[in-house]
C-alpha cells in the first residue's frame, strides 16, 4: 500500500519523535526533566471533576450528542466570553464546540482552503498551522515575526506581498495568535484594532488562535471585541491551558454564523459529538470565578522566576513581561542555534528544553521553556546544569 502523497510534505510532529527519544533515555535510567512541552501538570478545579463524575454515572448520558454541542455548553461559552472579554455571542449561531481547538485549525483549513491557495502563517508560530494548510492542499506562506518589532507582523510589508498575488476577489486566510506562542508577546488594543482594520481593507480572513489569554496576562483579550471583527475573524479558544484540561479536549470556534455553519459542514462528517458529561463539566469550568485564575497565575509566576534563573545560568536573554505558560529566550552569543543548545542540555544534564527553530526559521536563535513543572523540578534542573552545561557555555 503506498503512502498518500499528502504526507510527503509534512513530517512527524517534532515532540512526537523527541518524546520517544526521551522515553528511551528514561528507560536507561537518565530521569530526564521535561521542560519542553506545555501540558499542564496541575488538575482542573475539584468542582469540575465532581461534575464529570456525577454526570458520567447517569445512565442517560452515553449516547451520541449533537454536532453543535449541548446548549448548556454553548450558553456557558457565551457567558464566559461576555464576562471575560466583553464579547456578546449568540449561543445558537456564533459558537461551535470542538474536540480540542487543534482540530479547529484543521477544520478551518479544510473548510476554506482550496488546493494551491496561499495561506499566511506566523514565523515563528505553532507548527500545526503549516501542517493543516498543507494537508488541505494549500501553500503556507510565512510572514516573519521579529524581536525588534516586538514579535508583531509588519502589516505594510504583508500588504505589499498580497498585492502581487492573483486574488479574483477571494479572501486570503491568515493565522494570528496573541498572546503569541512561542514568544509570549502580549497583545495591545491598538494592535488588535489596527489588525482588524487592515484585514477588512485587504480582504483577509483572520484565524485568531487564543488559548493563552488567561495565563500570566493581566488583560485577557479577544480579537472579536474589536468593532468590525465579526466580518473578518474566526477565533479559536480552548480550556486546555486556562483550566488545566488539556487531555479533556475542549475547544471552541467563535465567529459569525455563516463562518460557523461552513465549518460545521466539514466537522459534522468527522466526528459524532462530544461526550455529554465532558461538556457539562466544561460548562462548570467556565463558570469559575476570578479566584481560580488568580491562584493558577500565582503558581505560574513563581515558576517563571525559576525559569528566568535557569535561563540566566545558560547565558540567555529574555523579556520579563512575556505571558503564557512558556518563557522564550535568545541563545548566548557564539551558540550555533537553539537545537545545539537544547541537545547539549539534554544529553549532558538530562533536561529537555525546546529549540526555537521547530516554530520556524525566525526561531533558530531561541529556546523555549515550559512552566508546566513544579518549582522543585526547576531547582533540580538548575543543579544539574550548574554541574555540566553551564561550565561548557562560559
Amino acid at each position: 500500500m503506498q503512502t498518500a502523497k499528502r504526507l510527503d510534505t509534512i513530517n512527524e510532529y517534532y515532540f512526537s519523535a523527541k518524546l520517544r527519544e526521551i522515553d528511551q533515555m528514561n528507560q536507561a535510567g537518565k530521569a530526564v526533566i521535561n521542560l519542553g512541552i506545555g501540558s499542564p501538570d496541575l488538575p482542573p478545579h475539584a468542582d469540575v471533576i465532581r461534575v464529570l463524575q456525577e454526570e458520567a454515572a447517569k445512565p442517560s448520558v452515553h449516547a451520541y450528542q449533537g454536532y453543535k454541542g449541548s446548549a448548556v455548553l454553548r450558553n456557558a461559552i457565551a457567558a464566559w466570553y461576555q464576562r471575560a472579554y466583553g464579547v456578546m455571542l449568540d449561543a445558537d449561531q456564533d459558537i461551535l464546540p470542538l474536540i480540542g481547538s487543534k482540530e479547529g485549525i484543521m477544520h478551518t483549513c479544510m473548510s476554506f482552503v482550496n488546493p494551491g491557495d496561499r495561506v499566511l502563517v506566523p514565523n515563528p508560530g505553532y507548527p500545526t498551522y503549516r501542517a493543516a494548510i498543507t494537508l488541505a492542499g494549500g501553500i503556507p506562506v510565512d510572514y516573519p515575526l521579529r524581536e525588534d518589532n516586538q514579535w508583531l507582523p509588519d502589516l505594510a510589508a504583508i500588504a505589499a506581498v498580497l498585492s502581487t498575488w492573483p486574488r479574483n476577489g477571494s479572501r486570503i486566510l491568515m493565522f494570528v495568535n496573541y498572546p503569541h506562542m512561542p514568544t509570549g508577546q502580549l497583545p495591545a488594543t491598538a494592535f488588535f484594532t489596527a489588525l482588524v482594520a487592515w484585514a477588512l481593507q485587504h480582504n483577509v480572513l483572520l484565524v485568531h488562535d487564543n488559548p493563552y489569554s488567561f495565563i500570566l496576562n493581566p488583560q485577557p483579550m479577544s480579537l472579536l471585541a474589536v468593532p468590525g471583527a465579526r466580518d473578518c475573524v474566526i477565533e479559536l479558544n480552548s480550556l486546555s491551558k486556562s483550566h488545566n484540561m488539556a487531555g479533556w479536549r475542549i475547544g471552541m470556534i467563535c465567529a459569525a454564523p455563516g463562518l460557523v455553519n461552513t465549518i460545521l459542514r466539514f466537522k459534522s462528517n468527522m466526528d459524532s459529538g462530544m461526550f455529554l458529561p465532558l461538556q457539562l463539566a466544561a460548562a462548570k469550568a467556565m463558570a469559575l470565578g476570578d479566584d481560580w485564575h488568580t491562584a493558577l497565575n500565582a503558581t505560574y509566576a513563581a515558576r517563571r522566576e525559576k525559569a528566568f534563573a535557569l535561563l540566566t545560568m545558560l547565558g540567555c536573554r529574555f523579556s520579563t513581561t512575556q505571558g503564557g505558560m512558556f518563557v522564550w529566550a535568545g541563545i548566548p552569543a557564539g551558540e550555533k542555534d537553539g537545537y545545539a543548545l537544547s541537545d547539549r542540555v539534554l544529553y549532558n544534564s538530562h533536561v529537555f528544553i525546546t529549540p526555537g527553530g521547530i516554530f520556524g526559521s525566525e526561531g533558530d536563535g531561541y529556546i523555549r521553556i515550559s512552566l508546566c513543572a513544579a518549582e522543585e523540578k526547576f531547582d533540580t534542573a538548575m543543579l544539574r546544569i550548574s554541574k555540566t552545561v553551564n561550565s561548557k557555555i562560559n
